[in-house]
């Protein structure tokens, strides 16, 4: 779970730079408006999709200028239909259509990522599976992404490098073992969750007996997955991992394993189709 105060924090730095990198000196085209003109806005979307984003568009709204107001009809997770009004916006007319893009930029951004992890998610219902995302994610949107993941009926995996420890190849290498790494993560971090990555059973029981709270099975094969979960009970969570799509991913959530990491939920994200609507006649 992302802290309330980091993503808040990250959220306010990243509408910054994605206004700055929009409006620049300034909006030209917007002057062509008079300065006092209101208007009033509707956003509507094209495709059935999940929503996420609210409070990155009104984060855009608010640093473009607070006096916007704005009336949402759905809301974050809730899913909605071709031609539905998201929410419409009523202000100043230069300050709408200078927020526009970078508004929907947010929203047809996360809502994609929420719509991608929805679909994923329904498609193991049935099972006990969690699936979770990784740190594959578009350079400096990660928090952003990571909250559109959980709109999405998904969950989050580590933050980052500094929130848990995901043991893998080199850092056993380094180590000299799987336990000596296992040791040496509680030794400098005590109460940190520990992963380890394993990628056949000899190592998942060297895992298992390092003590460590998840194990990733990387590049399992189906039966060997099936092994895993029996010799593993409940000493341990097991994490599937390793190119898993939408031909293997419910065979794999069958297996029994506990949770499924995906990079496709947030690293492949295709945008939803959005549109504004401006009308000027308020």
């Amino acid at each position: 779970m992302i802290p309330d105060d980091l993503l808040k924090q990250s959220r306010r730095q990243a509408v910054a730079r994605s206004l700055q990198e929009d409006i620049g000196t300034g909006d030209i085209t917007a002057k062509l408006i008079p300065a006092n003109h209101v208007a009033s806005a509707s956003v509507i979307t094209r495709e059935n999709a999940v929503i996420a984003g609210k409070a990155w568009v009104e984060e855009v709204f608010r640093q473009v200028d607070p006096e916007v107001l704005i009336h949402w009809q759905t809301g974050d997770g809730q899913t909605a239909t071709p031609g539905q009004i998201l929410f419409t916006a009523k202000g100043n007319a230069r300050s709408l259509l200078t927020a526009e893009r970078s508004a929907l930029n947010w929203l047809q951004m996360l809502s994609g990522t929420a719509t991608c992890c929805a679909d994923y998610a329904a498609r193991v219902a049935h099972t006990g599976v969690r699936l979770l995302d990784t740190r594959k994610t578009i350079p400096g949107l990660r928090l952003a992404q990571k909250y559109a993941v959980t709109c999405g009926g998904c969950y989050n995996h580590r933050i980052g490098l500094w929130d848990a420890f995901l043991i893998k190849e080199n850092h056993i290498a380094a180590c000299g073992s799987i336990a000596n790494a296992v040791a040496e993560a509680r030794r400098i971090a005590p109460g940190k969750p520990i992963e380890v990555e394993t990628e056949n059973l000899e190592e998942l029981e060297q895992a298992l007996a390092a003590g460590a709270d998840t194990i990733m099975l990387d590049e399992f094969s189906l039966d060997d997955m099936r092994k895993a979960v029996h010799l593993t009970g409940k000493a341990a969570r097991l994490e599937a991992s390793g190119g898993i799509n939408e031909t293997t991913l419910v065979p794999v959530a069958e297996t029994g394993v506990d949770y499924i990491s995906i990079g496709a939920l947030t690293k492949d994200v295709r945008a939803t189709d959005l549109s504004m609507r401006l009308d000027a006649r308020v």
